[in-house]
C-alpha cells in the first residue's frame, strides 16, 4: 500500500502541531509544498491546528538562513506552526536579516547569528544548529 503525499503531509503537520501544543517546540515548519498542493491543504491544515490549539501562518518567502540549503523552499510555501509570539519573533528575525542584507553586514559571525536564532526558534539543540550551519553556509548563499 502506498501512502498518498498529501495524507503523508497532512500528518507530518499534525505531528508538529501536537509537538507546539506541548511546548517540545516553539516553532515548526509544515513541509514546503507548491502553492497549489499548499490551496489544496490549507483548509484540512487549519482545522488540525484548531483540534490541537497552535496557530497557523502561510509563508510564501520563508526566511533564508545556513541552517537549511538556500533552496529547500524557493517558489514553495510553507506553514509556520506556533503559539503565542512566536509568530512576531520570526517575522523579527526575518525583518533583522533584511537590514543586514541591505546594509551589506549579512555575513560572518552576523549571518551565523540569524541562523543560530532561526534553529533556536525551531527548538533545535545547538549541537545540531552548528552542524547544520557548517554543511549549509557558503560565501554565496542566502545574499537575498
Amino acid at each position: 500500500m502506498q501512502i498518498d503525499q498529501r495524507s503523508y503531509t497532512l500528518g507530518g503537520l499534525a505531528t508538529f502541531a501536537e509537538m507546539v501544543r506541548v511546548g517540545v517546540k516553539t516553532l515548526a515548519l509544515s513541509a514546503a509544498v507548491t502553492p497549489e498542493e499548499m490551496d489544496d491543504l490549507v483548509e484540512d491544515a487549519e482545522r488540525i491546528a484548531q483540534e490541537e490549539g497552535v496557530m497557523l501562518c502561510r509563508e510564501t518567502d520563508l526566511i533564508v538562513t545556513d541552517l537549511f540549503p538556500a533552496d529547500v523552499a524557493e517558489g514553495k510555501h510553507v506553514l509556520l506552526i506556533y503559539k503565542g509570539a512566536t509568530l512576531d519573533h520570526y517575522l523579527a528575525l526575518k525583518q533583522k536579516k533584511s537590514e543586514l542584507v541591505a546594509s551589506g553586514s549579512y555575513a560572518g559571525e552576523a549571518r551565523r547569528g540569524i541562523a543560530r536564532q532561526f534553529g533556536e526558534l525551531l527548538s533545535y539543540p545547538h549541537t545540531v544548529i552548528e552542524e547544520l550551519i557548517d554543511k549549509n553556509a557558503g560565501p554565496a548563499q542566502h545574499q537575498e
